[in-house]
């Protein structure tokens, strides 16, 4: 099956303004940027479990896991971040424990729970940086 020309364009753009806007960003930003996926893929993961579609599931699940491990938690400074850093490995381990029954036991309560986990922190982070920019 052939797309249109449009969808591919669209779709090239897309890939190109990603890439451009993780190329350019700042640290800051770039967490901003992992907490915008890990909750696109949470939501994700919960919609191929209301639709039964269990390969979409696993990827979104897969995916949100290797953003809170590779990503979020790798980049946490342990030695100098004191009591927050450890906080907040504690829960993304937490969260990808729970992720991982999520996906094993095919239970969308947990994705919930991680979402409403992420969500509060991924809205702190940003608030910063808008304190941030308005203090400047």
């Amino acid at each position: 099956m052939f797309t249109s020309v449009n969808t591919r364009a669209a779709s090239t753009y897309k890939r190109v303004a990603v890439d451009t806007g993780v190329q350019t960003a700042d640290p800051h930003q770039l967490v901003s940027l992992l907490f915008d996926a890990l909750i696109q893929s949470l939501n994700l993961a919960r919609g191929a479990m209301e639709r039964r579609d269990v390969a979409s599931k696993g990827a979104a699940i897969g995916k949100a896991i290797r953003i809170m491990e590779e990503g979020l938690k790798a980049g946490l400074n342990l030695q100098e971040g004191g009591e927050l850093a450890a906080n907040l490995k504690g829960l993304y381990e937490y969260s990808v424990q729970r992720l991982t029954l999520a996906n094993l036991r095919n239970e969308v309560a947990p994705i919930h729970e991680v979402l409403n986990l992420i969500e509060p922190l991924a809205d702190s982070w940003k608030q910063i940086r808008a304190g941030a920019l308005q203090g400047a």
